[in-house]
C-alpha cells in the first residue's frame, strides 16, 4: 500500500440516524452481519448487540451514545456511526454528521414520529449531508407504501424518491421490486433476498411507480426527460448514474424499504451505499478541506475509558496518522497520539496507523474536544465545522453523600461534559449549588447513572433553588450608633439614613446629603459597605434589591471612629430601616420562547397557563412550515419540569429557550410558602 491511499479507495463513513426506537441499532447489526463483520446479528432486546453495550443503554433499552463499527462489503470499506434517536441526545448526531459522507435515516410508517423525523432531516439539510431513507419494519406496515411516502414527505423539504415497492402476500410484505434494477426479490430471514421473475411477482402498479421515479429524476436531467416524452426506455446504467448524481447533489432523498430485525432489504441498502454514496473527495469539498496538506482529522466523539484513558474517535479527512504523531487542534491545543485503535461497539483493536477515510480512536489527546479538527505537525488547522450545543432546558443540583468525594465529583463531571458538550456544569455563586444542566430529564438521569456506575460516586440530584429577592414597600428613616470600649482606642460611629424603594430593576443606589463634616468623607464609603452587607440578607431571608439608601446625618469621634465602626453602624441602621419599611417578596420571571408543531401549540399554551405563565404572542416559526413560536412570561419557580411536560404533549419535539426578564411581586399563599421554606 502506498504512503497515501487513493481517495477512491478510502473508507466511507456513514451516519445512521432516525427517531427514537426506529430500529437504528438493529439495522447496524444487520449491516455488520450481511457484510461479514460479525457472524450473527445481535439483538438489542436480548442485550447481545455490538451497539448499545453500555450498562445505561442495556438498562434503558435505547442508544445513549454513538455506536461505532466498521465493515467491508464487496471490497469496499465502510465505517458506521449509529447515533442516539432521543431528541435529548441529539448533540451526538450533531457532532458526528460533518465528517460523514452520507447518512441512512431509519424511519417507520408511524405518524406520531413525523415531527421527530422532521427535526432529524432538518439537521441533515443544514449540515448538507446526502441521505438515504430506510423505511424500516415494512413487515409490520399497516398501510400502502404510497400513503406512507406522502406521510414521510411532510417531514422533508427535499423530494423523497421511492426506489422500491413491496410485494404483498396476504397483507404482509414478502419481498420488493427494485424500480431502478427492474428486478423482484423475495425476502429471506437474515439472508440475502432471492431474485424471482418480476413478471409473476411484481404488483400491478410497478410500471407507474417506475415511471414516477424516472419522472422525478428527469426534473434534473433534460436528456432523460426527452426520452420519457418520446417513450424511449432509458439505459439502466444511465438511471443509476442519475440516482447517484441526484443524491450527491441533494436533489432527492432515495427511499428503500426493509426490515432491520429480519435482515430484509439490507443487501440492496449496502449496494446503494457502495454505488451511490459520496466519497471522501466530495466530503472534503463540502467541508472546504484542501486535498493536499498535513494529515487532518475531525473528532466525532469522545470516550473516557477505565483502562485506556481518553479516546478521541476521529475521521481522517486527509493523509495518514501514526502512533506518536504530534497534533494541534483548531483551538491551538496540542498533544501526541499515544495509540490508534479501531472501534467496534465497546471493543477496540490496536493498529499502527489510520489512513485516509478511516474512523479511528486516538488515545490520550487530553486537550482535544469533540467537534474539533486536529492536524499533524505544529501548524494550527482551520475549523472544519462549527458545532454549537443547544441551550440547556433542564437543571439539577448534585449532592454527594460524602463531602470527601466532592473533588472526585468535579473531575468526573468534567469527563462527562468532555464526552457530551451539551452537558453544562456550573457552580452557582449565590447558593453554592453544583448545577448540572442538559437537554431533558433522561439526559440528566443518564449522567447521574454514569456518575454512580462508572465513577463509583454516591450522588443524588434535586431541583435547583429559585433566586428570590425582596424589596421595601415604603420609605423610612433610621439611626444607629456603634459604640464599643475595649481598652485603649474604642469604636464609635453614629449614622442616620433613609431607605426608599426604587423602580423595579434599578438595583441599589447609595448617596449622601452630609453637610458640615458630621461624617468625614473618608468614612462615607464605609457606611455604604455596611449597607450593602445588610442588604445581602433581608427580613424575609433573601437579598434586598431596588432600594435607595441615603446617608443624611451622623457623628464621629476623632480618636475612636474607624472604617469598621462606620461599617457596623451603617449595617445596623439599614437592618433597622428594613424592619420598619415592610418587605415585598420578588420572584424572577423568565421570557420563554417555545417552538412546537402547530397542531400541538394549544397544548403548549395550556401548559404555560397552568404554570402561572402569561402568553405574550404567537407567530409562525420562520423557515419551519407547520411549526409555531409561542412567547410567554413564566415564573422561574414554575420552570422545573417544563421541558418534560412540553415534550410529552408535542410528540417529543417541543423545546424552548429562556432568559431572565424581570422580578415580579409574589403575594398571598405562594409567598407565604416561600417565606416559610426559607425560615425553616
Amino acid at each position: 500500500m502506498s504512503d497515501r491511499e487513493t481517495v477512491a479507495g478510502a473508507a466511507r463513513c456513514v451516519a445512521i440516524v432516525g427517531p427514537f426506537q426506529s430500529g437504528k441499532t438493529t439495522l447496524l447489526e444487520s449491516l455488520l452481519e450481511r457484510s461479514g463483520a460479525v457472524p450473527r446479528a445481535g439483538s438489542v432486546a436480548a442485550g447481545t448487540s455490538v451497539g448499545d453495550a453500555s450498562r445505561e443503554a442495556r438498562g434503558h433499552a435505547m442508544s445513549v451514545e454513538p455506536n461505532v463499527a466498521s465493515a467491508e462489503f464487496l471490497c469496499e470499506s465502510f465505517s458506521f456511526v449509529d447515533c442516539p434517536g432521543s431528541v435529548e441526545l441529539s448533540q451526538d448526531m450533531r457532532a458526528a454528521l460533518p465528517a460523514c459522507d452520507a447518512a441512512i435515516v431509519v424511519c417507520e410508517a408511524d405518524e406520531r414520529k413525523i415531527p421527530a423525523l422532521e427535526l432529524i432531516l432538518r439537521e441533515l439539510e443544514e449540515a448538507d449531508i446526502p441521505r438515504f431513507l430506510f423505511l424500516n419494519k415494512i413487515d409490520a406496515a399497516a398501510q400502502r407504501v404510497r400513503e406512507t411516502l406522502a406521510l414521510l414527505q411532510q417531514a422533508s423539504r427535499t423530494p423523497l424518491l421511492l426506489r422500491q415497492i413491496p410485494i404483498w402476500k396476504d397483507g404482509i410484505a414478502v419481498g420488493f421490486v427494485d424500480l431502478a434494477l427492474e428486478r423482484a426479490f423475495i425476502y429471506r430471514e437474515h439472508a440475502p433476498s432471492t431474485v424471482v421473475d418480476a413478471a409473476d411477482a411484481a404488483p400491478p402498479d410497478v410500471r407507474d411507480a417506475r415511471f414516477q421515479m424516472l419522472e422525478r429524476l428527469a426534473d434534473y436531467d433534460d436528456a432523460l426527460m426527452e426520452e420519457l416524452l418520446s417513450d424511449i426506455e432509458p439505459p439502466r446504467d444511465r438511471v443509476f448514474d442519475d440516482l447517484a448524481r441526484e443524491l450527491r447533489e441533494r436533489h432527492v432523498v432515495p427511499v428503500l424499504i426493509g426490515s432491520a430485525e429480519r435482515g430484509n432489504g439490507v443487501t440492496r441498502l449496502l449496494k446503494a451505499l457502495r454505488h451511490e454514496a459520496p466519497r471522501l473527495a466530495e466530503t472534503r469539498a463540502r467541508l472546504g478541506v484542501a486535498e493536499e496538506g498535513p494529515a487532518l482529522a475531525q473528532v466525532v466523539a469522545t470516550r473516557h475509558t477505565s483502562h485506556g484513558g481518553k479516546l478521541s474517535i476521529s475521521r481522517v479527512l486527509r493523509g495518514r496518522f501514526k502512533e506518536g504523531d504530534g497534533v494541534v487542534t483548531s483551538r491551538g491545543a496540542d498533544g501526541r497520539i499515544a495509540g490508534i485503535s479501531t472501534v467496534c461497539g465497546e471493543a477496540t483493536r490496536r493498529i499502527g496507523e489510520a489512513g485516509e477515510g478511516a474512523l479511528a480512536a486516538f488515545a490520550k489527546l487530553d486537550a482535544v474536544e469533540t467537534g474539533e479538527s486536529l492536524q499533524a505537525g505544529r501548524e494550527r488547522p482551520a475549523t472544519v465545522a462549527t458545532i454549537v450545543p443547544p441551550d440547556p432546558v433542564h437543571v439539577r443540583v448534585l449532592h454527594v453523600a460524602d463531602r470527601k468525594d466532592e473533588a472526585k465529583l468535579a473531575t468526573s463531571l468534567a469527563k462527562l461534559a468532555d464526552e457530551d458538550p451539551s452537558l453544562v456544569v456550573r457552580q452557582d455563586p449565590e447558593t453554592g449549588e453544583l448545577r448540572l444542566a442538559g437537554q431533558g430529564e433522561m439526559h440528566l438521569r443518564l449522567a447521574v447513572e454514569r456518575l454512580r456506575s462508572r465513577f463509583g460516586l454516591d450522588v443524588d440530584a434535586s431541583p435547583p433553588a429559585v433566586a428570590y429577592r425582596e424589596t421595601v414597600r415604603s420609605a423610612v428613616a433610621a439611626r444607629a450608633r456603634h459604640k464599643k470600649q475595649t481598652g485603649g482606642h474604642g469604636q464609635f460611629a453614629d449614622v442616620a439614613i433613609s431607605v426608599a424603594p426604587l423602580p423595579r430593576g434599578e438595583g441599589f443606589a447609595f448617596s449622601d446629603t452630609i453637610t458640615g463634616g458630621v461624617v468625614p468623607k473618608q468614612w462615607i464609603p464605609s457606611v455604604e459597605a455596611g449597607a450593602r452587607t445588610a442588604l445581602a440578607h433581608g427580613p424575609l431571608g433573601f437579598p434586598v434589591v431596588d432600594v435607595a439608601v441615603t446617608l443624611t446625618d451622623g457623628g464621629f469621634h476623632s480618636v475612636d471612629s474607624s472604617d469598621a465602626a462606620f461599617q457596623a453602624a451603617g449595617r445596623a441602621a439599614v437592618v433597622e430601616a428594613l424592619a420598619k419599611a415592610g418587605s415585598v417578596l420578588l420572584e424572577p420571571v423568565m421570557a420563554v420562547e417555545i417552538v412546537a408543531p402547530s397542531d400541538t401549540i394549544s397544548k403548549a399554551t395550556q401548559i404555560v397557563s397552568g404554570r402561572r405563565g402569561q402568553i405574550q404572542s404567537y407567530a409562525p416559526r420562520p423557515g419551519w412550515e407547520g411549526w409555531d413560536v409561542l412567547s410567554a412570561l413564566v415564573p422561574e419557580a414554575e420552570m422545573d419540569g417544563l421541558i418534560v411536560e412540553l415534550r410529552s404533549s408535542t410528540a417529543g419535539v417541543g423545546s424552548y429557550r429562556a432568559r431572565f426578564d424581570h422580578l415580579a411581586e409574589l403575594a398571598g399563599k405562594p409567598a407565604q410558602a416561600v417565606i416559610g421554606r426559607a425560615a425553616s
